[in-house]
């Protein structure tokens, strides 16, 4: 992975100057240690006419697999062959913008001691990325990066140049020139920070909220008035739309706060939040976490399963409680577990941590050996994105085969939906729902399996319970009665006498 920035000058000003706005001497070459590898600093030329500084980030593709996998964590969330087969060490990201942050930190800032007055001011620059992927194409990085001042000459890499006809790949590669007076080289360090990981549109690392403060920081001066900014806070917060959200709600601020040459804090002012004191109705996801939470610790259970884990919110509650000494989460979407492993932040957790946690990929239909012998198993919100058919499958694999000691299945109560005002008639509760049961008929088929399969089943109600239609969720805790014979192992038994 590889940037090189360059700029003239004259014998007053000397192109070496340079180094000292960089804070890294161009006589030497100097390597920095990063969580995924090395980054090299090297000056190719460096003489009063023209300077030339290189970023040579030099990946570890073990130590991207071992982070993003590592000790505990069981199963990967990529693809097993996407691990070593990949981009990453060639291509301009996340990885390359941020070593910038880390190895150019003084210089992004805008602080120079030794020469304070070179800092402040524009220089002819040119910076060069030879490999960088644009999702979106060449016209989409000419958007990104013309507005702000630079000259921009993009060139698109092709699959093989040996066979034309298969058309360009999605990498070009990137030369932008900006001529004195136009950018400072804080500025332009800043739009790289920003601009390679939204045009790569990913992030090697879980983007939590304080990505928000950063993308303020290295955006101040230029994002507010951008022409792509929707587009740059979506991406760069990986399409979160909560920090989105909030992201432009606080340039709008900046942009008004500039409009009024008046401090943000004034402008902000419209809610007293000390005087607020109303309460806000807990959300019902909430609370469905909190009755699993409340059910698996009355059953004394330490290792649990959470099939149908999708982005493993389920999974960081049961994390933050350490009674839970063993937790797996299941799904069959790759995508969902790359989400989860990004919220759990599994690459930077803690060895002790990460013992506790491992995310698999599995189907729900069939039987799978990985997943017996554990006290707990739950099926939050599942059951009614399968097809009924497909129900005994789904039986079969969890009662039957892995057979924890206590499962637990929430499910929406279709007689509820009358109550919620944005849900029109006949529609269930989300797109993906093949089937929305009332009380009756989800206690009927949890009685039937729990007959089946030699469990006890209990019913219980989650969030406000109305007196007409009863909870919006309902739940089911299933106990083992028999440990060791169930009508299943019969049947099988009495096959195999025969």
């Amino acid at each position: 992975m590889f940037l090189t920035i360059s700029t003239t000058g004259t014998p007053e000003r000397p192109a070496t100057d340079l180094g000292f706005l960089l804070h890294k001497h161009p006589g030497k070459a100097q390597a920095f240690s990063t969580s995924y590898g090395t980054a090299h600093v090297l000056y190719p030329e460096a003489t009063a006419e023209r300077c030339t500084a290189a970023l040579l980030l030099e990946i570890d593709p073990v130590a991207l697999v071992r982070r993003g996998k590592g000790k505990g964590r069981g199963g990967a969330p990529d693809a097993a062959l996407a691990q070593y087969v990949n981009d990453r060490p060639y291509a301009a990201s996340s990885l390359l913008a941020v070593a910038i942050g880390a190895v150019f930190s003084s210089a992004m800032r805008g602080v120079c001691p030794a020469r304070p007055e070179r800092a402040a001011l524009p220089l002819p620059l040119r910076v060069e990325v030879p490999a960088l992927p644009a999702h979106g194409g060449a016209d989409l990085v000419r958007a990104l990066f013309a507005p702000l001042g630079w000259t921009v000459t993009v060139t698109p890499v092709p699959l093989d140049e040996r066979f034309p006809q298969w058309g360009d790949s999605r990498y070009v590669g990137l030369v932008l020139d900006a001529p004195e007076g136009r950018l400072t080289l804080g500025e332009a360090l800043r739009h790289l920070y920003v601009l390679l990981p939204v045009l790569d549109d990913a992030k090697h690392y879980w983007v939590s909220a304080d990505e928000v403060d950063k993308l303020l920081r290295a955006g101040g001066g230029w994002l507010v008035d951008h022409p792509e900014q929707h587009l740059i806070t979506s991406r760069y917060l990986s399409r979160r739309r909560s920090l989105t959200r909030e992201a432009q709600e606080r340039l709008e601020l900046l942009r008004l706060a500039d409009a009024d040459d008046t401090d943000v804090a004034e402008i902000d002012n419209a809610v007293d939040e000390n005087s607020d004191t109303e309460e806000k109705p807990v959300p019902l996801a909430v609370r469905r976490r909190e009755a699993i939470l409340a059910a698996l610790t009355a059953a004394g259970a330490g290792r649990v399963l959470d099939l149908g884990c999708g982005q493993g919110q389920l999974v960081q509650a049961l994390l933050k409680d350490q009674r839970f000494t063993e937790i797996v989460g299941v799904d069959v979407s790759m995508r969902a577990l790359t989400v989860a492993s990004r919220r759990l932040k599994l690459e930077r957790m803690g060895d002790r941590r990460a013992e506790r946690v491992t995310l698999l990929q599995g189907s729900l239909a069939y039987t799978d050996k990985r997943l017996k012998g554990y006290d707990a198993a739950v099926l939050s919100e599942v059951i009614e994105h399968l097809d009924v058919e497909r129900l005994p499958a789904l039986e079969y694999a969890v009662f039957g085969s892995a057979r924890p000691r206590t499962v637990l299945v929430t499910t929406p109560n279709v007689e509820y939906n009358v109550r919620w005002e944005t849900l029109p008639a006949g529609h269930t509760r989300h797109g993906d729902h093949r089937f929305e049961w009332t009380r009756e008929e989800f206690r009927a088929w949890a009685r039937r399996v729990a007959e089946r399969h030699g469990y006890a089943v209990e019913f219980e109600p989650v969030g406000d319970e109305d007196p007409e239609v009863g909870p919006p969720t309902q739940l089911a805790v299933f106990h083992r009665t028999d440990p060791t014979i169930t009508e299943t192992d019969k049947n099988v038994k009495q096959v195999r006498a025969a």
